[in-house]
């Protein structure tokens, strides 16, 4: 299974990815769990895209594909910005970090995919969820 949709920059074109990973996962037909870890992943780099990427631009578009093969899912979310230096973003959880409002999504999709990448650029990432069937 393939999927693939662009979404203008605004925030409230969220919920159409939102409701594009309800309907994928409902027919892969995943485990709650799995399905909670899927979503907040996914609507933070969106809403990352959108945000800090596009500068919520919206002649600027976000591109989400995803793909189901065996019992893995790979959701990938573009954005048209000049990107930036994950290895750069601080460690939320660090005590002098606690306060900052940068660095919790990126921290999320690290905890939450079994893979992540992004690319050279920094304007795409890649997030990988092995066994996810129930």
């Amino acid at each position: 299974m393939h999927k693939n949709l662009k979404i203008e920059s605004r925030l409230e074109n969220v919920s159409i990815v939102e409701n594009e990973i309800d309907s994928t996962t409902n027919q892969i037909g995943i485990s709650e769990d799995n399905y909670g870890k899927i979503l907040i992943s996914t609507l933070e780099a969106v809403n990352n895209a959108i945000l800090p990427g596009n500068g919520s631009d919206p002649d600027k578009l976000v591109n989400i594909d995803i793909e189901f093969n065996g019992n893995n899912l790979k959701i990938k979310v573009k954005d048209e910005g000049t990107g930036f230096k994950p290895y750069l973003v601080p460690d939320p959880t660090l005590p002098e970090n606690i306060e900052e409002p940068n660095g919790r999504g990126v921290f999320l999709m690290k905890r939450l995919a079994d893979e992540i990448k992004f690319n050279r650029k920094g304007n795409s990432v890649t997030m990988i969820f092995k066994n996810i069937k129930s």
